[in-house]
């Protein structure tokens, strides 16, 4: 799943790449920013965790916008207590109907160890089908090379994944460089649906005391 959304201001660049594989989930993004057609910055950071580290989020549009859409969401976890779905549709609330928020331009790629969301500012709040999301001018170059590895290359791990299909955004986009950032989360298992039941606790006479 991938969302590109450019900025009126003009800047542009950036591709972020959210991968859950092999029990591991990867955030990546590249370093570039770009105004026009020119690249006035090179090693941006766009990777972030927030809420005690439990929470790595990436971030595509213009840079002082998504640091303060960040800022509001770590905002809503410490309210809701980590309770990151909750967190990440409240932040959607306020960011389409409060008048400071909604002209800013951003989008997020989070997760935690159990979900995977993109959020905007149009309302977007979703989960993927397949653990890939993507975002930025190379997202859909990434979400392609992503989803290619995953399928015919399932032996790799998340970072290999994010790293490589990063690389070949980057060889594709003008708005996308080679210096990637990276951070990692580890996976919850997923719940197995035929997973047995308890066994009921033995009858038996209630203990007396001794």
């Amino acid at each position: 799943m991938t969302l590109t959304r450019n900025s009126r201001r003009g800047h542009r660049g950036t591709t972020i790449l959210l991968i859950r594989h092999a029990g591991t989930v990867a955030v990546g993004g590249d370093g570039q920013v770009s105004m026009g057609g020119v690249a006035i910055k090179g090693t941006a950071r766009k990777i972030r965790r927030l809420y005690q580290d439990k929470i790595v989020c990436g971030f595509a549009g213009a840079t002082a916008d998504a640091l303060t859409i960040l800022e509001r969401f770590e905002d809503h976890l410490n309210q809701y207590s980590g309770n990151f779905t909750r967190a990440a549709v409240e932040l959607t609330k306020k960011w389409r109907t409060d008048r400071g928020l909604r002209h800013l331009e951003a989008v997020l790629l989070a997760a935690d160890r159990e979900k995977s969301l993109l959020i905007s500012g149009v309302g977007d709040v979703m989960e993927p089908d397949d653990n890939v999301l993507a975002t930025g001018s190379g997202g859909f170059y990434a979400l392609a090379a992503a989803r290619a590895l995953v399928r015919e290359a399932p032996q790799l791990t998340a970072v290999e994944i994010c790293r490589k299909s990063l690389a070949i955004a980057a060889e594709i986009c003008v708005y996308t460089n080679g210096n990637i950032v990276m951070e990692t989360l580890e996976s919850a298992p997923p719940a197995r649906a035929d997973a047995p039941e308890a066994p009921p606790a033995p009858e038996g006479p209630p203990d007396e005391g001794r």
